[in-house]
């Protein structure tokens, strides 16, 4: 349900940006007919003219600075008109899915972490107390895979401690495959996305040689429609993987990090029932 959420939320954030972007070329029209329409009702008043001079000399700096900022939007929207309907659009959910798959672990990972320094001195005092039913409570009360596993070594405390570290290596390894749940998907995109732009540019090759075996002739013009598809497709696949490919990073290092925490806490928490057992 999470990866759901996050697909339909990715998709409306997407959506609400292509209409805002309809919307801004939507409302470029109106100012510049306003502006006609003020200058042909101020032409007759020759007397008025002077006085916004310094308004007018500064408009064209303003107006160079909006149509730069808008210029961007612009671009970006006509090129993926132009690279194709079919193409283009699959690459487009290529990356809203991918980046939900994304913001999914980030979330996930995030609420992961813990302060286990924290975590591990308050375990140590309550087992110096001889208490272990509060130690697991302070792993109940704790959330993380690094709680989680403490909480199963002390479940097995009377058992041994070869007991409680098969245990504690056995749920570790079940903590990290859940750490890394859905990461394939993600590189599954990362790979899908340029490749999807790779056939564009097959087919839009395909187009091109279509164009001269119709026109019997072999000229830039006629050329240039189906390469110039063939190179959009193929740069926005390349974009959709490198945008991909900076999340999943930043999401194996997270893991790796969590990972690094849990066999930590996991040699301390040997060391501490150690201890525990010593003054039994």
């Amino acid at each position: 349900m999470k990866k759901l959420f996050a697909i339909v939320a990715m998709l409306g954030m997407f959506t609400f940006c292509t209409t805002q972007v309809y919307a801004q070329d939507a409302a470029e029209a109106a100012p510049v007919e306003t502006v006609e329409n003020t200058d042909q009702a101020a032409a007759p008043a020759a007397e008025e003219v002077a006085a916004p001079a310094a308004e007018e000399a500064a408009a064209p700096a303003e107006v160079t600075e909006a149509a730069e900022s808008e210029g961007v939007h612009k671009t970006l929207k006509t090129k993926f008109i132009e690279g194709g309907a079919e193409f283009m659009a699959l690459v487009a959910i290529a990356m809203v899915i991918g980046l939900a798959f994304c913001v999914e672990r980030i979330i996930y990972l995030s609420m992961a972490k813990v302060n286990t320094k924290k975590l591990m001195e308050a375990i140590a005092a309550a087992l110096q107390k001889g208490d272990v039913e509060a130690a697991k409570a302070v792993c109940r009360n704790t959330a993380g895979p690094v709680a989680s596993i403490c909480y199963q070594g002390l479940l097995r405390i009377d058992e041994g401690l070869d007991t409680v570290e098969r245990s504690v290596v056995s749920y570790g390894s079940l903590q990290s495959a859940n750490l890394e749940k859905g990461c394939s998907w993600i590189t599954l995109f990362i790979a899908m996305a340029p490749s999807l732009g790779f056939l564009g540019t097959v087919i839009g090759m395909v187009m091109s040689f279509d164009k001269i075996q119709q026109e019997g002739d072999i000229s830039p013009t006629i050329v240039a429609g189906g390469m110039k598809v063939a190179l959009i497709t193929t740069i926005y696949g390349i974009v959709v993987a490198l945008i991909l490919q900076v999340f999943y990073n930043f999401i194996l290092t997270k893991i790796e990090s969590i990972v690094a925490e849990m066999e930590d806490c996991s040699i301390t928490l040997l060391d501490l029932l150690t201890k525990y057992n010593l003054k039994k």
